[in-house]
């Protein structure tokens, strides 16, 4: 699909969230890690409800929420939790480090440091806070990240608490880990100034890249987490939630414009189709149970079996619209589908424009389409489920295709791992914010500032430079290491190793190497930086070839010690490389006399290789067989 981004106005803001690397979490002074494996636990359960603003109003996404009607069931691991998480005891003295690093970004991006951090609270009832807010502190306004050949503005940098990890969800209960609660965050958000998808992703690589420079931010998945405000003419400003790959945020945005301009195509066919809004709201929803009772079809019967009944709707002049694709593989029968789930925690809909299927026939499509007086032009939805949830969908379903003639509706969606979203919630308004009464103001201090400045990332550019003509990287190299989560190791590793060990093996070993074993299936967040440090010590040190580095870091992924794995590996013995060069040649001594030994250079480090590959630097193996093809052809040439 050709779009001219440029024409259609696109306009594009993004909010980074990144999770800080310090020693406790934002309002208390447990760890902030993560437990995998089963530990000690406490267990509760809340129900969460909004409340007003000082303004008096209540926060429409809030109030969704809360009409959603769910229990949330938390699990704490005494490790890394307290009371502060279970919302049982008020939040400690906020982490002056997390705001350290906050500054030094602010000085990055020359922002405007505010002179007195208040603390905020920003409602969230979707159960992620026990407390039903989330805290947050606004650290500074305004600047700008210099791309180069454009200027992208910065409106606030601000250090918040993480959210609940979700684990499960059964009927209306949802259950949280609360270990991810309250690790520091630093939220950047950027003006609406990105034009184009491919230019997304390039100002969210470079905030990426600014951010591991300081050494002070977590890695892998689940650490950093783009959302995306995207608006284009005629449309509505839509905000997309927990884009957690930087490789899909030109999908994101290329797609949600997709669905826009679809959502927009489909608002005038239904203009020109002379529908109106009430022509939808007034359809009666109607139980059909007794059509659909002798169904064949398995999920009729299933739901049926288990008491649900039939009910359907009539979407008048809606034929062929449901079945409209508005992302790939996203039609807008499934966005009627995700209203429909959200209201109602019903599993799907069933519409016109896909059947027969699913087992139902013809025949019984014919006699739905009667019984709700469907026209040619006119199309109708049907929910398999117990009346009162089937009724709430259908109403959602009813209210959202009437929306249709309106275009596209503001919205907070949430991104899948194709870059196709879906409906989350309604978007917020400004009555969920209001002020923390349990956490005094904090003061910026000179201290605090001079600690900032040390701590401030370098500009991408100048480090790219410094790369190249003091580490003698070739460019493409320096700028896929800046571009590496592990960025912060292979530039300490870098430094340490100059004039020791090639800067190239080092950003190979610890960004290509690394990727290329991820993409073998290898868990590489198994190998600890002091791990590939080691490693790299040993192939410095002449231990073991620069060849042997991946095989050796496989080993380690699955548990072995760097020195178990060199052991296993057959790494440790010192090989005579020249009887082995001497004995391929030996081997193959018609075949170099047949070629001459100045051309025969290829098949003897070939085979020689073979046997030593991992075992004996490659340069190493090539002068040792250099030396032995020159004697073998000077003895060839004595008389």
């Amino acid at each position: 699909m050709n779009i001219n981004y440029e024409e259609l106005g696109l306009k594009v803001g993004l909010e980074i969230h990144q999770q800080l690397k310090t020693e406790r979490k934002l309002f208390c002074h447990c760890r902030p890690e993560l437990v995998e494996e089963e530990e000690e636990a406490d267990v509760f359960q809340r129900r969460l409800r909004p409340v007003r603003s000082e303004l008096g109003e209540v926060d429409i996404a809030a109030l969704f929420e809360w009409k959603k009607g769910r229990t949330y069931v938390y699990h704490a691991p005494r490790r890394c939790t307290c009371l502060v998480e279970a919302d049982e005891e008020p939040p400690h003295e906020a982490d002056e480090d997390s705001i350290i690093i906050a500054l030094a970004m602010a000085k990055a991006f020359d922002s405007k440091i505010v002179d007195e951090i208040h603390v905020m609270r920003k409602m969230v009832i979707d159960g992620s806070n026990t407390s039903g807010f989330q805290r947050t502190m606004l650290v500074s306004l305004g600047g700008e990240l210099n791309l180069g050949d454009k200027v992208i503005g910065i409106e606030t940098i601000c250090v918040e608490e993480d959210a609940a990890r979700k684990i499960d969800e059964k009927e209306r209960l949802t259950f949280y880990k609360l270990d991810r609660l309250g690790i520091p965050l630093i939220e950047i958000a950027t003006s609406p100034d990105i034009r184009s998808p491919q230019e997304a992703k390039r100002v969210a690589l470079r905030i990426g890249q600014m951010l591991r420079l300081t050494g002070r931010v977590r890695r892998g998945l689940g650490t950093i987490r783009q959302d995306l405000n995207v608006s284009i003419k005629g449309g509505a400003k839509t905000e997309i939630k927990g884009v957690q790959k930087l490789d899909i945020i030109d999908k994101v945005v290329e797609y949600e414009v997709m669905r826009q301009l679809k959502l927009l195509e489909i608002k005038e066919e239904l203009i020109r189709r002379g529908l109106k809004e009430e022509d939808v709201l007034k359809q009666p929803i109607m139980d059909i149970t007794y059509i659909m009772k002798d169904s064949e079809s398995k999920i009729v019967k299933r739901a049926l079996k288990r008491g649900a009944g039939a009910f359907a709707v009539k979407l008048p002049k809606f034929a062929g619209i449901l079945g409209t694709e508005v992302q790939p593989g996203r039609r807008f029968g499934t966005e009627l589908a995700d209203y429909a789930r959200f209201w109602a925690g019903v599993g799907g809909i069933i519409h016109s424009d896909e059947l027969p299927k699913y087992g139902i026939t013809e025949e019984e499509v014919d006699e739905v389409k009667r019984a709700l007086g469907c026209g040619e032009e006119d199309a109708f939805v049907m929910v398999l489920a117990l009346g009162d949830e089937a009724r709430k969908a259908l109403e959602a379903v009813k209210e959202r295709a009437a929306y249709a003639l309106k275009g596209v509706p503001e919205e907070t969606r949430a991104a899948n791992p194709d870059g196709t979203t879906r409906f989350l919630r309604p978007r917020p308004g400004s009555a969920r914010m209001y002020p923390e009464t349990d956490v005094p103001p904090i003061v910026i201090r000179e201290d605090m500032l001079k600690k900032a400045e040390k701590l401030k990332p370098k500009n991408p550019i100048e480090l790219i430079q410094e790369l190249m003509s003091v580490y003698k990287l070739p460019k493409d190299m320096a700028e896929k290491m800046i571009s590496s989560v592990r960025f912060d190791l292979a530039y300490r590793l870098v430094k340490k190793y100059h004039g020791k060990l090639s800067s190239t093996i080092v950003v190979r070993t610890v960004v290509d190497t690394l990727r290329e074993l991820e993409r073998e299936g290898i868990e590489v967040e198994k190998i600890s930086d002091e791990r590939v440090e080691e490693v790299l010590d040993r192939v410095a040190e002449g231990s073991i070839a620069k060849e042997a580095i991946p095989d050796v870091l496989r080993k380690v992924a699955e548990g072995k010690s760097v020195g178990e794995a060199i052991k296993e590996l057959g790494l440790v013995d010192k090989i005579d490389v020249d009887a082995v060069v001497r004995d391929i040649i030996k081997e193959n001594i018609e075949e170099i006399k047949r070629r001459g030994a100045e051309r025969s250079f290829g098949l003897v480090m070939g085979k020689v290789m073979a046997k030593l590959r991992g075992k004996v630097d490659g340069k190493v193996v090539a002068e040792a067989v250099r030396k032995a093809l020159k004697e073998l052809e000077e003895d060839a040439g004595r008389p």
